[in-house]
């Protein structure tokens, strides 16, 4: 049974009722929607698939994003970087209740980060992390979202696949102007990640306990994808180790730096001191995964020691020089 009423302040409140059950209802502007309302529940009900919504229908955006980010994102490593993107996602969508949020307001959000001069990637990674937090919702929260408004979008084409590789002067260039720089560690630092390959964030984890010169490996306990991993060291990488200074307060390798983003502001200072152009840290994993291809390492052998599980991964990172195909091929 179904009615339908005016309320004082000309609203129209419609409530069904099915015995056995508490009665359902809920208020709305115009006489059409609070109909529409009443043959659709009517129908869910007779069916055995009716969802109550209502708990759903005060539930902001903003606090679902607070929950996540107390039960799910401060458990995560880069937990302190998540938390700045939620937090530039609540400024544009936290205001919606979360039964609101279709597809289309996502899609809104797309383009106004992409309009804003945002890189896809960027925009692909906060389109990730909504549609993340909206599956928690339904799958483990038991939140009753008819569905995910992410999945119906078009997601940013990401092509930003970088072929930048160090030359022999630029790289003459670099070690010159490190040594130059008040940053005592700054040189072994580049040299141990271009003979390595590995990430800023993992060299910057690095300690002395983990090193033993004498075997010629580093172990990596925690890594980006959550493995741990050892890597050999070449002569070149050992004597930079030998010749870096340590802190007897410190087990870290290199002590100065306690995040990236302190590495990078002294990084772009000297790839400026040394007149070098678009060359990110990163890029020297680049050039050190290429350089172990070159030497005529395989796929399985630089995976391991780069962290890559698939070619395809591997594949983004290198770039052989056609040079130095010439001699083999005659």
């Amino acid at each position: 049974m179904a009615t339908l009423s005016i309320t004082p302040s000309g609203t129209y409140r419609a409530q069904v009722r099915r015995l056995g059950s508490a009665p359902l209802s809920k208020s709305f502007k115009t006489r059409q929607d609070a109909e529409v309302w009443i043959r659709q529940t009517e129908s869910e009900l007779d069916r055995g698939i009716y969802v109550n919504r209502q708990d759903a229908e005060k539930v902001t955006f903003s606090e679902l994003l607070q929950k996540y980010l107390d039960e799910v994102s401060c458990n995560k490593k880069g937990f302190k970087h998540e938390r700045v993107r939620l937090l530039k996602i609540e400024r544009d969508l936290g205001h919606f209740r979360i039964i609101q949020i279709q597809s289309k307001h996502i899609a809104a959000y797309r383009d106004l980060r992409l309009n804003a001069g945002k890189s896809p990637s960027t925009v692909l990674n906060e389109l990730s992390l909504i549609s993340q937090i909206f599956d928690m919702a339904i799958k483990e929260w038991s939140i009753p979202i008819p569905s995910n408004p992410c999945s119906q979008i078009r997601k940013p084409k990401v092509s930003n696949q970088r072929t930048r590789r160090l030359s022999p002067d630029e790289e003459i260039a670099l070690i010159s102007a490190s040594n130059a720089s008040r940053a005592t560690l700054l040189t072994s630092l580049i040299i141990i990640a271009m003979e390595t390959g590995m990430r800023l964030g993992e060299l910057l984890s690095l300690t002395w306990d983990n090193l033993s010169l004498d075997k010629r490996i580093a172990y990596l306990p925690e890594t980006k994808n959550g493995e741990s991993r050892t890597i050999p060291l070449s002569l070149k990488a050992i004597e930079a180790l030998k010749a870096t200074p340590r802190r007897i307060d410190s087990k870290q390798v290199f002590w100065s730096w306690t995040n990236r983003d302190s590495v990078v502001n002294v990084w772009k200072r000297t790839c400026k001191r040394a007149g070098i152009k678009d060359l990110h840290f990163h890029d020297l994993r680049h050039e050190a995964i290429t350089r172990l291809f070159e030497k005529g390492f395989n796929v399985m052998e630089v995976g391991s020691i780069s962290g890559h599980k698939t070619l395809q991964m591997l594949q983004r990172y290198t770039h052989l020089r056609a040079e130095n195909f010439l001699e083999r091929l005659g």
